[in-house]
């Protein structure tokens, strides 16, 4: 494919914001040419982008984006700079959608990339929502963001987070500490996310007040959860007996988000997984979405891209 040059020009010239976008010796522009497959030379505020069309124009409205960033942030984390430019690659220059996010106290949050705003039309759409992928692709991040949303307001009165107490080679009888101190590690991800969007002190206030629940699978059986948001997270550590058990715990007036990772099951030989089972089972039951995320979707480190798609391929 013949190669493009595209000139732009960045305003308003201000040099801490320039240097900002750039990064120490160019290291944020490198980092965008690896990505996008472009080179980029530029003389102060004059770029110029080299690449095939497509290319050359999802780098200068990423360039742009990035500096908009500028004007309230005195340096760029890599990170964003990760997230934004997957965003802007996966998006197709000619498609039309419709504006998705999530808005809570502590900010806006919007998806990145069609399959990511894809599952969060879902959710928000329908009571029982699954979504299947890879790690790093933002499944239950923003599973955690749209219950938080639902909360602050009043959709639900209270948001269950769930997950099986599974681990490879690992029994819980054989780990030190209480109940909690052993189920904790395996919950671990989801605190992450409520700590990053609502701060330690309002998630552990909302915990203490029951408002929030994080618990092993096990604990659900015999409960039926009205006014709730429910999400089950590694349910491919599921056993078939236990998503059943789940899926029938749902009440009136609540939400069910089911994540898991089809390649990461860690159950032992004999046992099937309860999320392999009900994607076939479910797959034509009407207000039941199912989202299929892919290497191309991880929005981790670009390697953690190239490392899962390594992975499909030696299979």
């Amino acid at each position: 494919m013949k190669e493009k040059n595209m000139k732009f020009s960045l305003t308003p010239e201000n040099n801490q914001r320039l240097l900002t976008l750039c990064g120490q010796h160019n290291e944020h522009l490198q980092t965008i040419e690896k990505y996008m497959n472009v080179a980029i030379n530029n003389r102060g505020f004059e770029f110029i982008i080299t690449g095939d069309k497509i290319a050359t124009q999802k780098t200068r409205d990423l360039l742009k984006q990035l500096y908009n960033l500028t004007k309230k942030h005195e340096n760029l984390d890599p990170r964003e700079i990760h997230l934004m430019a997957h965003s802007i690659k996966e998006q197709d220059a000619n498609e039309k959608h419709d504006d998705v996010s999530i808005h809570i106290a502590h900010g806006q949050i919007k998806p990145r990339g069609k399959n990511q705003r894809t599952y969060l039309q879902n959710i928000l759409a329908h009571d029982v929502s699954f979504g299947v992928g890879p790690a790093g692709t933002g499944k239950t991040f923003l599973a955690v963001a749209c219950a938080i949303e639902a909360l602050e307001k009043d959709q639900v009165q209270r948001i269950i987070l769930v997950r099986p107490a599974v681990e490879a080679g690992e029994k819980l009888g054989f780990l030190p500490g209480d109940l909690s101190q052993k189920v904790d590690p395996y919950l671990r991800p989801i605190y992450d996310a409520l700590y990053e969007m609502m701060g330690f002190d309002k998630v552990s206030k909302l915990i203490g007040k029951n408002v929030i629940e994080v618990a092993p699978l096990a604990y659900m059986r015999g409960r039926t959860l009205n006014h709730a948001f429910i999400i089950l997270d590694e349910s491919q550590n599921t056993t078939t007996e236990q998503m059943k058990m789940f899926l029938t715990r749902l009440g009136f007036g609540s939400k069910v988000v089911i994540t898991g990772d089809i390649t990461q099951i860690d159950l032992a030989q004999n046992k099937q997984s309860g999320l392999l089972q009900v994607i076939d089972i479910l797959k034509n039951v009407k207000d039941i979405s199912f989202t299929f995320f892919g290497p191309k979707d991880v929005v981790r480190h670009r390697l953690v891209q190239s490392i899962v798609e390594a992975y499909e391929h030696k299979n």
